[in-house]
């Protein structure tokens, strides 16, 4: 019996729903043989748990840094009360991760009207193995991601339901529980501002967009010089900085300044003091920001297994390509291509004005982002086929 290569990619066309929720169960499986579910870590113990606990028996809620991850409190909290404990929030974790993926192939085949385009952007999304590893991590990782590809998922229903304005309330409920997860999750309601602003410009013209904006702009300034200086606060950015870190705790990443460094005064708002330190140490300052974006999308490190590199190499390098193809990718919705590449810029961002993870997390957040953008620019060069 000879191989049909054609009629093997029917087959697999045929069944690929199957397929993919094979593939997404053991990918998980594999991780839960490894860490076990749930999979507890010092930031577990030292932070998420005892905050849950601090809601859930006495309804109290941490002032400072902790705020700014209230929702995954609130998350555990729930599972606490139920008596699940931690280890229903990490099935409960699978089961968003579950239904994020399903709404991440619909969204991608709404969008492109190509189904292997669907198929392979969510092939990427199940089977890449650190997109699915911190599914039973009691980490706010795996409903950070979840939650941006749900986003992205009713964002993509805006365009494709008879009530629009239904779904872009619920695309903005999705972005504000993601966002209380964790204090660099504002990039997924940044990304929807910025795709509802070009879904108006694009229905009422821009030039009327444009002097709304400027007229909020003129109007909210203080307001956003406020909550910046309030979002930086509990941040030791200028001590990180004065530490040459590119990666955080990692001291062999460290790159030194070739003279003494000014430094801002201590009693200055963070925000003015970010800025002015860069600009009295620009060279030092462009030398961090390059070398940790540098690491944030390398994705690979030295101590990570040669398969482990060789893996980024085949598949997450190539991907950028046809991630930056679907930027451009004028035949797929710009709202939605806003969104991706906003979330995708400005974790890069935030990452180059602040530190790397050692496990490249930062980056492992918004690798869904990564995927339906590559998925719009490998469509972008098929032919089309007909809606189903």
């Amino acid at each position: 019996m000879t191989f049909n290569r054609r009629r093997a990619l029917r087959g697999v066309l045929r069944w690929h729903g199957p397929l993919l929720a094979l593939g997404w169960a053991l990918n998980n499986l594999r991780w839960a043989r490894i860490f076990g579910l749930p999979h507890l870590v010092a930031d577990s113990r030292a932070r998420y748990l005892p905050y849950a606990h601090d809601i859930a028996e006495r309804g109290y809620f941490a002032a400072g840094h902790n705020l700014r991850y209230v929702g995954y409190p609130l998350w555990l909290s729930g599972w606490l009360r139920a008596g699940a404990g931690p280890a229903g929030a990490a099935w409960g974790q699978l089961a968003v991760a579950g239904l994020a993926g399903v709404a991440f192939y619909s969204a991608l085949y709404h969008l492109t009207r190509r189904r292997t385009a669907a198929i392979l952007g969510t092939a990427a999304l199940v089977l890449w193995p650190d997109a699915q590893e911190f599914n039973g991590f009691i980490l706010t990782e795996s409903l950070a991601a979840s939650g941006l590809v749900l986003t992205f998922a009713a964002l993509v229903r805006a365009r494709t339901t008879p009530r629009p304005l239904a779904a872009w309330t619920l695309a903005l409920g999705a972005a504000l529980l993601t966002a209380s997860l964790r204090p660099n999750a504002f990039v997924v309601p940044l990304g929807l501002l910025l795709a509802g602003i070009t879904a108006l410009a694009a229905r009422y013209g821009a030039a009327p967009v444009r002097r709304g904006l400027l007229a909020a702009t003129i109007l909210l300034v203080p307001a956003g010089w406020w909550l910046l200086n309030k979002l930086l606060l509990t941040f030791t950015l200028i001590e990180t900085y004065t530490r040459g870190e590119l990666i955080y705790g990692y001291a062999a990443s460290a790159i030194h300044p070739t003279k003494p460094l000014w430094l801002p005064p201590a009693d200055w708002a963070p925000a003015l003091r970010l800025a002015t330190f860069a600009t009295h140490n620009p060279v030092f300052f462009l030398r961090l920001v390059a070398g940790k974006l540098g690491l944030f999308f390398a994705y690979a490190r030295t101590y990570h297994s040669w398969g482990h590199i060789v893996l980024i190499g085949l598949v997450i390098w190539p991907l950028y390509w046809l991630a930056w193809r679907g930027t451009r990718a004028h035949s797929v919705w710009h709202p939605a291509r806003i969104f991706l590449t906003t979330v995708v810029l400005g974790q890069a961002a935030i990452v180059g004005l602040t530190v790397e993870d050692w496990d490249g997390r930062f980056l492992i957040a918004v690798l869904p982002a990564v995927f339906a953008l590559a998925a719009m620019g490998w469509a972008a060069r098929q032919r089309p086929i007909e809606a189903r």
